[in-house]
């Protein structure tokens, strides 16, 4: 199987909203530490400014990888979502 490379972009405002509700932010991260735990999320990345992430799921299908990202709090607040199949090389 392959990794799939996950990048996401935030709109435009996203983040007061986001902080506004404080559960937004635990409940998301229940997500990720539970995939971590489970071994199927490789990497997770925010961005600095923190309107960007990258996470690297591995032996995943696309299909899967899209199906957790639509599942997460955090999902109605984003603008733009990159899949990204890598096969990987070392």
């Amino acid at each position: 199987m392959s990794s799939v490379l996950v990048m996401i972009t935030l709109a435009e405002g996203a983040i007061e909203t986001i902080k506004s509700n404080p559960e937004l932010p635990r409940k998301e991260m229940e997500f990720v530490n539970q995939w971590k735990a489970e071994g199927i999320l490789e990497s997770f990345f925010i961005s600095a400014s923190k309107m960007g992430a990258v996470l690297i799921f591995k032996d995943m299908e696309e299909t899967n990888a899209k199906e957790l990202i639509e599942i997460l709090p955090y999902f109605p607040f984003m603008a733009k979502v990159e899949y990204h199949v890598l096969d990987k090389q070392f």
